[in-house]
């Protein structure tokens, strides 16, 4: 089942749909945004040839041709890309408009290398992102134990290699509601 929206960024219209459980984005809308040019369909030709002679030679099976609707009302077959795909894309594309989307990633990408480094950093990112988008405290709190409570449960399932049985999932649930209490009961 497929779902179509329109993004808007910077006042243009990026068409996506959802395909695979996941966004895919119109090539061409994003190429037309990022470089203004007048023929994104040749810019997306060219471009294309580009990426695969940097070694993206998996390109051709990463695009999907999904039916989007167009500026007449018909839809009609479209490059589209998921989120990783888009991303490598823009990564080629050669536009002063692209330059703060790449250099956004280039942050990102450091970011998470530093993450790996010190885990420490992911929650204290995650904690900060909860509350930048108005989440109150004690429902951080409560969301960063039920994070950690569910690494701490499937690394135990991993560690037992499948020797323990699954346990129903309304067991499950009373088990993380029990470890929660205690846990907010000890740090009170």
């Amino acid at each position: 089942m497929s779902t179509f929206k329109l993004s808007v960024f910077k006042g243009k219209n990026i068409r996506r749909i959802i395909h695979k459980n996941e966004w895919w984005f119109s090539v061409i809308d994003v190429i037309e945004l990022l470089t203004d040019s007048g023929r994104p369909r040749k810019y997306w030709s060219d471009l294309k040839k580009k990426i695969q002679e940097e070694g993206y030679e998996q390109l051709s099976e990463k695009i999907g041709q999904l039916k989007l609707e167009a500026s007449d009302g018909k839809k009609y077959a479209t490059d589209c890309a998921n989120t990783e795909t888009m991303f490598r894309i823009v990564q080629s594309i050669s536009s002063p408009k692209a330059e703060p989307f790449k250099r956004w990633l280039a942050k990102v990408g450091y970011e998470r290398i530093q993450e790996i480094d010190d885990p420490e950093l992911g929650t204290k990112r995650t904690r900060a992102l909860y509350k930048a988008k108005g989440y109150p405290e004690d429902w951080i709190e409560i969301r960063m134990r039920g994070i950690a409570i569910r690494e701490d449960l499937t690394d135990e399932w991993q560690n037992r290699e499948g020797k323990l049985q699954v346990m129903p999932e309304k067991n499950l649930r009373k088990r993380l509601e029990r470890r929660l209490l205690v846990e907010k009961t000890i740090s009170i």
